[in-house]
């Protein structure tokens, strides 16, 4: 066992799990304390700085932090973290005021940025307010990229999404949209000083079975069918509906062909239910809204009859385990399935397209197609070319986007300065006393089971009938306290109340140097 390193930030993320387990290291513990205290316009700052996205992330963040939470070792469920989150963007004050201003002077240096999801504006968000001009592409007009198109509604309102991309396009950042990027070796060729790639996973993998061709009217690539829904290009499906796949987009899928007039829709996944990809919660609710989720059943091919479609043709597997763990799909030897359907929504995953980037640009691809990207300093094999979220490593989510973008960021700053990029800077840490005198231990500490407190649900009739009806409603301010009390694992609020003045009283006298022993900004 090592010896305890105080010196090193790193001892100090590890000992909070959460904040470690974050990929843009959050300080949990920081911001609870915070909406515990009714401070949220400071809980949301905290957020703003780490994660860049509080209101979005509050909604649909893939919750790394929550299965480190400690709250798992005293009863199963963890801290809501990822809603308290939420409650932070939906109670903060006017916080324009406390945001960096526009650089008055630009260093120069130009930057592009391709793609307007999280990756991309992230890195905007560091590198403007030190003077960079940052430029931002995108084939869609508004800011966002699958934020805005591929997560429902219902799920993440349009004003949620204006107004924290907005915090960064008015930090003097430019943004072209409706200008789609078409050759690296034509952008390479304006002479910008560095460009970071953050355009997505945006080709959904479709299903080349019998009858696709056929019956390809009613057949719709989920990210896509998704992306139309979005813009209003759809505004209806068939009443039977079903859903091939078992992740996230899946469930976004399914629940949205419920809103359009879906009235039999089914998921169905060739893997078990717990080993869909899809999160606990996205699954539930599904469920909640009366989706069925069929597991183990192998499509096989679309049925169809004068070229339009009327079903779906299923074989039933089971899952065998070799002596090494490894699982493979084998039939089960009972009668295939057919399930009617007047529309299918293929969701069976995601993967990327440079078809604009040409292969002799500088930047080499691997046998999968992807960029070769270095997981540090997100550089390519051009030295001027970044990448990051989707684009760097595959589909995963938008917490992650944003790590990307922090560390692209710093690379670029590095780079423009001359200085080397694989020297990084180290993780930010606050540092706090928690020390208690006599009078502290005189309270009865003792661990308290509360349960995780649920997020108030709208009417499930009324939610069916809008797609844009925001299904969750958040915390209010009493549930919020609730909530974050659970990350104290006190039995009274007041033992709570008492310490949060105490630290509050402490950090006031402490010197400037324990309260920040690094700061990447």
């Amino acid at each position: 066992m090592k010896n305890t390193d105080i010196s090193a930030p790193d001892y100090f993320h590890k000992v909070v799990d959460c904040q470690w387990a974050c990929p843009a290291h959050t300080p949990v513990p920081e911001y609870i304390r915070l909406i515990a205290a009714g401070r949220y316009s400071d809980a949301y700052m905290i957020n703003w700085k780490s994660n860049v996205f509080p209101g979005i992330l509050g909604r649909t963040c893939d919750r790394p932090c929550e299965p480190a939470c400690r709250r798992v070792r005293v009863e199963n469920e963890p801290v809501a973290i990822c809603r308290l989150k939420r409650v932070a963007a939906d109670y903060k004050d006017d916080i324009t005021a406390r945001l960096p201003k526009p650089a008055q002077r630009k260093n120069g240096k130009r930057v592009a940025m391709v793609g307007a999801g999280p990756a991309s504006l992230t890195v905007a968000r560091d590198l403007a307010p030190l003077g960079y001009h940052c430029v931002v592409f995108d084939g869609d007009k508004k800011a966002g990229g699958m934020i805005r198109t591929q997560i429902p509604k219902f799920r993440l309102p349009d004003s949620v999404i204006d107004e924290e991309t907005g915090y960064i396009l008015n930090l003097g950042v430019e943004f072209r949209g409706g200008k789609r990027i078409e050759s690296m070796k034509s952008l390479l060729a304006e002479g910008w000083d560095a460009v970071f790639v953050g355009s997505g996973a945006p080709r959904g993998r479709d299903l080349d079975i019998p009858g696709r061709q056929e019956a390809a009217a009613n057949i719709h690539i989920g990210i896509d069918w998704l992306s139309s829904v979005s813009f209003g290009h759809i505004g209806k499906i068939g009443k039977r509906v079903v859903v091939l796949g078992g992740g996230n987009t899946a469930m976004d899928c399914c629940r949205s062909a419920r809103r359009l007039g879906g009235e039999d829709v089914k998921v169905v996944v060739r893997s078990g239910f717990e080993e869909m990809k899809a999160s606990p919660w996205e699954k539930e609710d599904a469920q909640h809204e009366g989706i069925p989720i069929h597991n183990y059943l192998v499509p096989k091919n679309f049925t169809h009859e004068n070229g339009k479609l009327t079903g779906i043709t299923f074989e039933k597997v089971k899952a065998e385990y070799d002596d090494k763990g490894r699982r493979k799909l084998v039939p089960a030897g009972e009668p295939e399935q057919h399930f009617l359907c007047d529309d299918v929504l293929v969701a069976v995953g995601q993967e990327n397209a440079f078809p604009w980037i040409e292969r002799d640009c500088g930047i080499e691809f691997n046998e999968w197609n992807m960029p070769k990207v270095d997981k540090q300093t997100m550089a390519s094999t051009n030295a001027k070319v970044f990448f990051g979220g989707d684009a760097a490593f595959g589909p995963k989510n938008i917490i992650w986007a944003v790590a990307h973008g922090h560390e692209a960021a710093v690379s670029i700053d590095k780079l423009l300065n001359g200085e080397d990029i694989a020297d990084r800077p180290l993780p930010a840490v606050e540092l706090m006393s928690q020390k208690m005198g006599i009078h502290e231990w005189s309270y009865d500490n003792e661990i308290a089971l509360d349960q995780r407190y649920k997020v108030p649900l709208r009417d499930k009739v009324v939610a069916l009938k809008d797609i844009k009806a925001e299904v969750e409603l958040g915390f209010d301010a009493k549930l919020a306290l609730a909530e974050a009390g659970r990350s104290q694992l006190r039995r009274a609020d007041r033992v709570h109340r008492a310490a949060l003045h105490r630290m509050r009283r402490l950090r006031r006298h402490l010197p400037d140097g324990l309260h920040h022993l690094h700061d990447q900004q």
